[in-house]
């Protein structure tokens, strides 16, 4: 992907580690147990509120890249406004949910900071979400199509990527070129459990359909060595390419 800004240019920078965790201790500590092993750290919600923005702003001084997970999704002015302070934070992406105005205001905001390193995200349907829960959400679906319209909206927002299933990289792939990049959570190394994620891959299978990037948490983070979890899931990765 020699178009996009953003396409990573190895096997550890394409691997994200969440750091889903309740305390900026307890996230420091997976962040020595990976020192050197995973491309990129992704701070969301649980950790926001305790300390995570800081934590965040310290680890892009300190050269790691950082994706801040934070679904913003507002009236305009509050995006703009929002997506503007975000840019000075050092960050390397950030997520905001798929919706046309919202990505609209965001890459307006990106644009007026004039801040080139920070890449959008949209984020399609969350990967916990199955076609009853979008159903029950008031979609009429089905799941595929409603990623497929907010991959479009995301490309004519100017945004730098969109977040979905890697079950849906391919096809998103032929709609967004090489112009975008894709990040997938719910990736699943072999031999894992799915956990509370519906639509799951593993890491090869994720890089052969067309992912770019890829989100792997618990399997990581929970195992008995971090790091070497971190090194299995950068070889397979590897080998897929």
């Amino acid at each position: 992907m020699q178009s996009n800004p953003f396409a990573p240019k190895s096997a550890l920078d394409r691997l994200i580690l969440p750091l889903d965790v309740p305390t900026v201790a307890e996230a420091e500590q997976l962040v020595r147990q990976t020192e050197g092993k995973v491309g990129v750290y992704k701070i969301g919600m649980e950790l926001q509120f305790a300390g995570g923005l800081e934590f965040a702003r310290d680890l892009a001084a300190d050269g790691k890249k950082i994706f801040l997970d934070v679904k913003l999704h507002d009236i305009d002015n509050t995006i703009e406004k929002a997506v503007r302070n975000v840019a000075k934070m050092g960050m390397t992406f950030m997520t905001l949910h798929g919706y046309p105005k919202t990505m609209r205001a965001a890459v307006k905001g990106l644009q007026e900071e004039g801040n080139p390193h920070l890449c959008l995200l949209g984020v399609t349907v969350l990967t916990a979400m199955d076609e009853d829960d979008l159903v029950a959400a008031g979609y009429r679906g089905p799941i595929a199509d409603v990623v497929a319209e907010r991959a479009r909206d995301a490309r004519a927002a100017g945004m730098g990527g969109i977040v979905c299933a890697a079950t849906e990289s391919a096809a998103m792939r032929k709609i967004l070129g090489e112009d975008l990049v894709i990040v997938t959570p719910g990736i699943r190394p072999s031999g894992s459990a799915a956990g509370d994620q519906r639509r799951v891959m593993t890491p090869a299978d994720a890089i052969s359909a067309g992912s770019d990037y890829l989100v792997v948490g618990r399997p990581i983070s929970k195992a008995e060595d971090p790091g070497a979890a971190a090194d299995a899931v950068v070889a397979e990765i590897e080998a897929a390419l």
